[in-house]
């Protein structure tokens, strides 16, 4: 109210000063700042990378990261997730471990699958165009498990300044690895090999980072505050493997679907256009969205405990989301053709074609992070399963209709972006609903930010 009662006073320079010092708007000016060099860092190699590697590579490892973000979702069982809601690090470090060793099981048992039934599991996907790169696959997994613990504890412990120098520091080096591989040998291993071992590099950049900072653990204290089992942590957060695991794959695979039967109708240079269109309207996701997940998961998880407005909260950050996301995607979806082809060449006309049909869900996919980083805390998993059912058989429904009935790739994407928009919009207004019927706790604390 202070902030308001500033703005009607007409003084919007202290206004303006006093939202600047909340905790929240530091910690999402913290990791945008951050994001922003990196996405102007891979931007600016974008079409340099573009040109020399071509639609048909692009293809390639579009579908080997669709193949490896299937598996990489049940890597973990969805446990990285669950680090941020413990009260004691002590309980937190034992769900990173938790984390940690079923990612190292779930690999183990994925690559002893690979080994002997790798080319049936592909011809599952229509993905046999990428049986060259198969050993590739359970390193990316096992790295998006360490890349997933970490990154959610420093979430947990607002290390936001780490997680941004270290993704410019990333973004710089892979740029320039894949730049220089391109040079020398402009083919797909070349670009998905930079993907797995950049991912590699960030994790062990930003780990060691973090380390030079880290405050040693504090004592546990006495038994009545003794840290949990890892079987007591498994079994309290079970429903991060039965419910959330389930539809995180359900959702991987309605988002990268297109990739996999542009690639099985229409082949692997389309899955291409498909690939850069996508990645380049996630940019936005990454920059802005990214950066207030990471902060607004802990803060909503907070605001809960601490029996504040949980749904003032996920609609303040709703609407300013959709203020700073309106733009970027309204140039796209007006202008989507001619963007690509100026700024990729003209052999990624396609690409801005597919961006325009995209642009209007992945708007909304953009302004639905407050809603779905309030989730977990809001204990809705189960209803998000039922949702991500609906959501992808509507998706999958309608590029159906797209590849079979109108034969058209437009028509398909067209389709499936338009359902998509319905689900995201139910999604949002749903979250929103639900967090206004929440038990009011004995000893409500004031929220501070």
């Amino acid at each position: 109210m202070a902030l308001l009662d500033t703005l009607r006073a007409g003084n919007v320079c202290t206004a303006i000063s006093n939202l600047a010092r909340r905790p929240f708007v530091r910690n999402v000016a913290t990791v945008a700042t951050g994001t922003a060099a990196a996405q102007a860092i891979t931007m600016a190699f974008a079409p340099i990378v573009a040109r020399l590697y071509g639609p048909e590579a692009y293809g390639l490892q579009g579908i080997f990261m669709t193949v490896v973000g299937l598996l990489a979702t049940v890597a973990a069982l969805g446990y990285p997730t669950a680090v941020v809601l413990p009260r004691s690090d002590a309980d937190a470090r034992g769900i990173a471990r938790l984390s940690l060793y079923v990612g190292l099981i779930v690999t183990a048992v994925v690559m002893l699958l690979l080994t002997f039934f790798g080319t049936e599991f592909l011809a599952l996907l229509n993905a046999e165009t990428i049986a060259p790169f198969l050993y590739l696959i359970p390193a990316a997994m096992i790295i998006s498990v360490l890349t997933g613990v970490l990154s959610q504890w420093l979430i947990r412990k607002h290390a936001f300044r780490i997680i941004a120098s270290y993704g410019v520091v990333t973004a710089l080096l892979l740029g320039t690895a894949r730049t220089l591989g391109g040079v020398v040998n402009p083919s797909a291993l070349v670009l998905i090999a930079t993907n797995v071992f950049g991912a590699l590099l960030g994790v062990t950049l930003t780990y060691l980072g973090w380390k030079r900072i880290a405050k040693p653990p504090e004592p546990t204290g006495n038994a009545d505050n003794a840290p949990k089992t890892l079987g007591q942590l498994a079994r309290e957060h079970g429903d991060f493997p039965t419910l959330r695991t389930p539809q995180n794959l359900i959702n991987a695979f309605s988002q990268n679907l297109p990739i996999l039967l542009l690639a099985s109708f229409f082949g692997a240079a389309s899955a291409g256009q498909y690939t850069i269109a996508n990645a380049v309207l996630g940019m936005p996701a990454s920059l802005i969205a990214g950066s207030v997940m990471a902060v607004f998961y802990p803060r909503i998880n907070e605001a809960i405990h601490n029996g504040e407005n949980a749904r003032a909260l996920i609609v303040k950050a709703t609407l300013g989301m959709a203020a700073t996301g309106v733009l970027p995607f309204l140039a796209v979806l007006v202008a989507g053709p001619i963007l690509f082809a100026f700024v990729f060449g003209q052999e990624w006309h396609t690409a801005g074609v597919y961006a325009q049909l995209l642009a209007l869900w992945l708007f909304f996919q953009y302004i639905n992070r407050p809603a779905v980083s309030a989730i977990p805390a809001l204990r809705l998993q189960g209803g998000l399963l039922i949702y991500e059912l609906f959501s992808t058989g509507t998706k999958v429904l309608g590029l159906w209709l797209g590849f079979i009935y109108f034969k058209s790739d437009v028509a398909a994407i067209a389709i499936f972006s338009l359902f998509g928009v319905v689900a995201y919009v139910w999604l949002i207004l749903w979250v929103i609903y639900r967090s206004g019927h929440l038990p009011i706790p004995e000893n409500p604390k004031p929220s501070c930010s």
